[in-house]
């Protein structure tokens, strides 16, 4: 004895069979049906309303925990890694997206000592899924936008002895900071050393380090100058001059020979950390 489910005819289920098409025009829905949209309808109810309780503000225990957390700001649930909240400051009417890391040392509970060492200002928007780790000190201006999976950090792996294992060298931390009214696109990394200036757009997917110039537009791996702000002028490729003149302060050690060939392959970016 074959016994065909129920749904078999059910449109709305992929099915066919007589009556199916009279079903359609009727809206009739199986019981199964019915009763699978109710509990999906109910789950993406209860998930809202987990998401609107589970985000962190000034008045929450969970803000309550950073060393500061301004007036209108708000961390979107569910987040990703937090702690070291006592050395994070969050400036005011910042928004901070969903699944999000803010971290403040290797591992929660190690003490930092008196100082902040993570500072977001105000009017800032850090999209979903970023991440932002600082060991050392890591200067967020404020009306700094980010697209989602931006990362930053002022902590790199050490490679000093080339017998020992990479990841088991003690690390290096050195400070990051970016300036205000800047826009970082999504996916953009942001290397320890990096120091970016005001009003800077970083194209996304792009690697920075070192120094970047003021109200410029910086892309690629690593990131360069593609565009700058001249005034009276507006916003024009860097020229072959302001490039030479960039690699020339960026020679700081390093050999002529690389920084010559940086300024005829390349329009240099900004000034190196190294």
């Amino acid at each position: 004895m074959v016994v065909k489910d129920a749904d078999a005819g059910d449109p709305g289920l992929g099915g066919g069979g007589p009556g199916s098409a009279a079903r359609a025009v009727t809206g009739w829905r199986s019981p199964r049906t019915i009763i699978r949209t109710a509990l999906a309808d109910l789950v993406n109810r209860s998930w809202r309303a987990v998401q609107r309780t589970g985000v962190i503000t000034a008045e929450t225990a969970a803000g309550r925990r950073f060393a500061a957390f301004g007036s209108g700001s708000s961390v979107a649930f569910p987040t990703g890694t937090i702690f070291g909240e006592r050395w994070i400051e969050i400036g005011a009417g910042t928004l901070i997206g969903a699944h999000i890391t803010l971290c403040a040392g290797m591992v929660p509970g190690q003490d930092l000592g008196a100082d902040t060492v993570l500072r977001i200002g105000d009017r800032c928007v850090i999209g979903r899924g970023s991440h932002v780790i600082a060991h050392r000190s890591i200067e967020i201006g404020d009306d700094v936008f980010m697209g989602p999976y931006v990362y930053i950090t002022d902590q790199n792996h050490s490679y000093a002895d080339p017998e020992a294992p990479i990841g088991r060298q003690w690390p290096s931390n050195t400070s990051v900071s970016i300036g205000p009214g800047s826009w970082l696109g999504a996916g953009a990394i942001i290397l320890p050393g990096a120091r970016i200036g005001r009003n800077v757009v970083v194209a996304a997917g792009s690697v920075v380090r070192g120094v970047v110039p003021d109200r410029c537009v910086v892309a690629g791996v690593p990131a360069k100058v593609v565009r700058e702000y001249v005034p009276g002028s507006g916003w024009k490729p860097p020229t072959r001059d302001a490039a030479g003149s960039c690699a020339m302060r960026a020679i700081d050690g390093r050999d002529v020979e690389q920084a010559v060939a940086e300024m005829v392959h390349t329009l240099t970016p900004y000034e190196s950390a190294d």
